[in-house]
């Protein structure tokens, strides 16, 4: 097997070269690349795309596959081998019912719709956009008329973020948090608290000195990390060792401090896969739902806790002189403040599943052909004031604020609140495993913490299917349960309710 087996690797590492450098693309061309460049970056990715699928779903790699199938069948489940061949397989079985020119196309799509989204939003202007995201669903159904396996529609996207769930498991979570948050919601609508401070002024290098004072000790190193600004948000990178966050500030409130953690959580978990798996796909999380979990767990769970403010927020105030009369606690109460708003990026722990709901079930309503996407607007005002109470005022803070539907990413936007339940399921494990949490947290020490989900989670990679890799790490499939009890509990705390 061994001569096989590294035939097999070399393979992969060279596909996996031109997947880095497709990402490094990307990642310039919204961190750096000139604006004049954008239709000749779009042929450069889509060229990439098309080279790196043609690699693999060639006849020679199946063949290599075929011939490494019982000597991967007689290792231990667990082993690199054995891991490798197995998730190769059900790579490739799948990427080979698409046509390279497809994914080329698909990716040319998204590439040069980027930027007609950035200018729609900045200018508010959805009829902007419009012919672009035409163009990316027309792409999304012929993608998905690539399977012919009778499936729902939005199952077969959802597959590519989320692999083996199903459009039912996830409406199954989503029905409990939209009946256990609504009454939370209306709670605190009782509790309104002052926070005018929030609205600054922050100085924005001041933003980005504090944030990295923050990722650093979270694990972030200049070695191999970046911090830069984008449109939105985002992490990316090359390898293992190569990880690129982008973060957006303003004058005007904090955001760039909790979207910076929320970035580093995802690139804690693709720094700390295994080395040994490097240039293989099984080198990145194993799912956008448990990617989701850990930058949810360091954004949330660590950096809203009362724990790490008692130790980060005399650092706060020295940076930032606009807070530097403001109390710890009025501080922790208004980054915890649970109030429907507008942006999902800005939203709370509890109205942010609502938001969440809302482009999950449009979603559907796109790729089942059960809207006009002229309409896309007004049905989603519709859903703000019907979740959140919450009147839009223009595209840009409704429909147009998110990056993702310019680059047909549907079936992405459920994994973000499939990330919030199983990241206090491993939350519980971490406690169970750590008494001490709450101490380290507030004495600023976050190595423990880190181990211990590169040695439970993220050394693993994409080694065992997503629901197998949740069992391992949390101990049972997913449960929306311990994630409400966590936002009850929290909504009594900041209402003042004796638990």
């Amino acid at each position: 097997m061994n001569a096989k087996y590294a035939e097999l690797k070399e393979r992969l590492g060279e596909i996996q070269d031109l997947r880095g450098a497709t990402s490094l693309l990307a990642w310039d061309q919204q961190v750096m690349m000139p604006g004049n460049a954008g239709p000749v970056r779009a042929e450069q990715l889509g060229t990439m795309e098309r080279v790196a699928h043609e690699r693999f779903t060639s006849p020679e790699l199946g063949r290599l596959l075929d011939e490494l199938e019982s000597d991967a069948a007689s290792q231990p489940y667990d082993s690199d081998e054995a891991s490798l061949v197995r998730v190769v397989r059900e790579d490739y079985e799948k990427a080979r019912r698409v046509p390279a020119d497809l994914r080329a196309e698909i990716a040319r799509a998204g590439a040069n719709a980027l930027p007609v989204w950035i200018e729609a939003r900045q200018s508010s202007d959805f009829k902007l956009f419009l012919p672009a995201l035409r163009k990316n669903v027309e792409l999304s159904k012929r993608y998905v008329e690539c399977f012919d396996s009778g499936r729902p529609v939005y199952d077969v996207l959802l597959d590519d973020y989320e692999r083996g769930m199903t459009t039912a498991e996830v409406k199954a979570v989503f029905d409990e948090l939209k009946r256990e948050l609504p009454p939370l919601i209306a709670q605190m609508a009782e509790h309104a608290s002052e926070d005018e401070f929030m609205s600054g002024p922050f100085p924005i290098d001041k933003q980005h000195e504090v944030s990295l004072d923050v990722i650093r000790r979270f694990g972030f190193s200049e070695e191999g990390w970046r911090l830069d600004r984008s449109v939105h948000p985002f992490c990316s990178g090359t390898a293992t060792t190569d990880i690129r966050l982008t973060s957006r500030y303003s004058e005007t409130d904090l955001t760039s401090l909790f979207s910076a953690m929320h970035e580093c959580g995802h690139g804690l978990y693709e720094n700390g896969v295994d080395a040994a798996l490097e240039r293989t796909p099984l080198a990145s999380g194993c799912s956008l739902g448990l990617h989701e979990s850990q930058s949810r767990m360091w954004e949330n769970l660590v950096g809203r806790s009362r724990p790490f403010w008692r130790f980060f927020y005399p650092k706060v105030q020295a940076a930032l002189p606009a807070l530097a009369n403001v109390e710890e606690e009025d501080f922790y109460r208004a980054i915890n403040k649970i109030k429907p708003s507008l942006i999902r990026v800005d939203a709370d722990e509890v109205t942010y599943n609502m938001h969440i709901i809302l482009r999950f079930e449009l979603e559907q309503e796109i790729v089942n052909e059960r809207i006009d996407l002229a309409e896309l607007p007004e049905a989603w005002d519709a859903k703000m004031k019907g979740y959140l109470d919450v009147d839009v005022p223009d595209a840009r803070r409704g429909v147009l604020q998110d990056i993702h539907w310019s680059g047909a990413s549907f079936g992405y936007f459920p994994t973000y609140s499939l990330g919030n339940v199983m990241s206090v399921q491993i939350w519980e494990r971490v406690r169970e495993a750590m008494p001490d949490l709450d101490a380290q947290i507030e004495a600023g020490e976050f190595g423990e913490l880190r181990e211990w989900l590169r040695e439970n989670l993220h050394r693993h990679g994409r080694k065992f299917p997503p629901k197998e890799t949740l069992e391992r790490v949390a101990g049972g499939p997913i449960d929306p349960a311990p994630y409400v009890r966590y936002l009850r509990s929290k909504v009594d705390d900041l209402a003042g309710v004796a638990t």
